[in-house]
């Protein structure tokens, strides 16, 4: 998606050729029209498929979540990154591995909000090596839910997760995909 290509370029920042700044616009301050008008991209991309609920991890994918179920009409669930007195109840769980913080933890999810006939669209604004998401898939299995795609802002191209994932059989839409960034500058796939 062009918007979001010249956005990055325009407001993006590479730092060590791994990690790609865009806190100024899509996780750290919010450009919340912004986010609508992408959103709305992913309405088109999904055009026809049934959705029940959107499923993203806090933090970052939140702003993008909650454009999306606004989009959508469903409800925004995020996983936890933290079991906490207010999710006390029984919960489905997963080990994620971060490759922007380089460890693991464990996300949660109520068992009230993930259940058997819910059709999920899972979110977040990066997608790199995928492990994010397949935790997610994991919720969903686990709580008898379809996973019917992932709406994903920036991919890592060049870290495969996303390719992965696709041969898996869910369907990926990224609507920025980098298949190089380095001190030159960004690379988008064609």
């Amino acid at each position: 998606m062009k918007l979001l290509e010249d956005r990055i370029l325009s407001d993006g920042e590479v730092i060590d050729g791994k990690i790609l700044k865009v806190s100024n616009f899509l996780n750290h301050q919010i450009d919340v029209a912004f986010l609508d008008q992408l959103a709305q991209e992913w309405v088109r991309r999904f055009s026809g498929v049934k959705i029940t609920k959107i499923l993203t991890i806090e933090s970052s994918g939140i702003a993008i979540g909650v454009s999306l179920a606004r989009a959508f009409g469903v409800p925004l669930v995020f996983a936890k990154k933290h079991q906490t007195s207010n999710v006390n109840e029984d919960v489905y769980s997963a080990e994620i591995f971060s490759f922007t913080h380089g460890i693991s933890y464990h996300v949660v999810v109520s068992k009230k909000y993930i259940s058997p006939g819910d059709s999920v669209l899972l979110a977040d604004d990066f997608l790199a090596n995928g492990k994010a998401l397949q935790g997610l898939i994991k919720i969903c299995n686990d709580g008898g839910a379809q996973v019917v795609g992932a709406a994903i802002a920036i991919e890592k191209g060049f870290q495969n997760g996303g390719d992965e994932l696709r041969k898996s059989g869910v369907k990926v839409e990224s609507l920025a995909i980098i298949d190089k960034m380095d001190s030159d500058g960004i690379k988008f796939r064609d």
